[in-house]
C-alpha cells in the first residue's frame, strides 16, 4: 500500500482519491474545509502552507494539484498555491502530478499537442503555462520529478463543466444558450479519464518530465454533443444558440465567473481540438465511450437515464 495526497476536492480530485482507494493505497484528501471522498482520509489544511503540506506528505508516493481556485481569482491565487506544491513536493521526495487544460496554448488553428508551444497571452493561459514551466525547470534542476496532464473541458463535473450545466435546460425542453459557435468541433474530457491518466501518469517513471493529453471522450460540436443527450435521453434535438457577445459582457457585470468568459472565449469560436494519441500510445488508456460518457452526465442531472455499468 502507498500513500498519496491529492489537493483538491472537486470531480477531479475525488475521481483520483477513489481509484488510489480501489486498489488498496491511502488517499489522503487536502482541502480548506476539510471535504472530499467519504472514504478518503479528509485533511483541513491551506495546502499554500508549503512547509505544512510537506509535512503532510512526508513519505508519499505523490502529490496530486487537483485545485480548483475560484475561477475569477486564478491570477491571484494559483501562483502562491503552485509554488507551495512544488516545494512540498521537493521537500517530500514526493512526484508533483498537475491535473492543467489547454488554456497555455492560446488560440490555435491545428490540433494541440502537448510539444505545441505554451504560447497564449491571456492571464489565465500565462498563469497555467508558468506553473508547469516552473516545475518542468524544477524537473530537469534534478529537485523534483513532475508531470502533468492536460484535459479539455469537462463532462462529468457537474457546474464546473460548461457541457453539464446546461443538462437541466435541456431536460426541461429549453432553448439553450451557450458560449461561443455552438457549430465549431470541440475536444471534451471525461472525469474519470482524466483521473486514470494522472494515477497511470503517477506511477509511471517514464512518463514524467513533460505533459501529457488527457483521453478524448468525443470532438463534437456543442450542439451536436447535446443533440446525441437528448436523443439518449429520448427526448427531441434542443434549441442550441450562441450568447451574443454583449449579453455574456452584461451578464459579466453581475457575475464574477462569468466576468472572465470573454477572456475564454476563443476555445469555442472555432475548432478547438485536443491530440491524444501520444496518451493512448504510451499508457494504453482509451477514453471511456462517449456514449456512456453522456448517460453518466444525463443520470447525474436527473434525468432518470441509467449510466454504463
Amino acid at each position: 500500500m502507498s500513500k498519496y495526497v491529492i489537493v483538491g476536492a472537486g470531480p477531479v480530485g475525488n475521481a483520483v482519491a477513489e481509484i488510489l482507494l480501489a486498489r488498496g493505497d491511502e488517499a489522503l484528501v487536502v482541502t480548506r474545509s476539510g471535504g472530499g471522498s467519504e472514504e478518503a482520509q479528509r485533511v483541513a489544511l491551506d495546502a499554500s502552507e508549503a512547509a505544512e503540506l510537506a509535512e503532510l506528505t512526508a513519505g508519499a508516493a505523490a502529490l496530486f494539484n487537483c485545485a480548483n481556485p475560484a475561477y475569477h481569482r486564478w491570477l491571484q491565487d494559483w501562483p502562491p498555491l503552485a509554488e507551495s506544491m512544488l516545494a512540498a513536493a521537493r521537500t517530500a521526495g514526493a512526484t508533483l502530478v498537475t491535473a492543467s487544460n489547454l488554456y497555455g496554448y492560446g488560440p490555435v488553428t491545428q490540433p494541440m499537442t502537448p510539444q505545441l508551444s505554451l504560447a497564449s497571452r491571456s492571464g489565465k493561459g500565462r498563469v497555467r503555462a508558468e506553473m508547469w514551466e516552473n516545475a518542468l525547470a524544477a524537473h530537469r534542476r534534478g529537485e523534483v520529478a513532475a508531470v502533468e496532464v492536460r484535459g479539455s473541458d469537462y463532462l462529468g463535473a457537474g457546474e464546473q463543466s460548461h457541457f453539464d450545466r446546461v443538462l437541466p435546460a435541456l431536460l426541461a425542453g429549453k432553448k439553450i444558450r451557450v458560449l461561443g459557435d455552438p457549430d465549431a468541433p470541440h475536444s471534451w474530457t471525461y472525469v474519470g479519464d482524466m483521473a486514470r491518466t494522472l494515477v497511470a501518469a503517477a506511477d509511471d517513471s517514464t512518463a514524467w518530465g513533460r505533459p501529457w493529453h488527457a483521453p478524448v471522450a468525443a470532438d463534437v460540436s456543442q450542439r451536436e454533443g447535446l443533440t446525441e443527450a437528448a436523443g439518449i435521453a429520448g427526448l427531441p434535438a434542443p434549441r442550441v444558440a450562441g450568447i451574443p457577445g454583449w449579453q455574456l459582457r452584461l451578464a459579466g457585470v453581475f457575475n464574477s465567473t462569468i466576468a472572465e468568459l470573454p477572456e475564454v472565449s476563443y476555445q469555442f469560436e472555432a475548432p478547438f481540438i485536443s491530440d491524444d494519441s501520444e496518451t493512448r500510445a504510451h499508457f494504453g488508456i482509451e477514453p471511456t465511450p462517449w456514449a456512456d460518457v453522456l448517460r453518466a452526465s444525463l443520470a447525474a442531472a436527473g434525468a432518470g437515464v441509467a449510466a454504463a455499468a
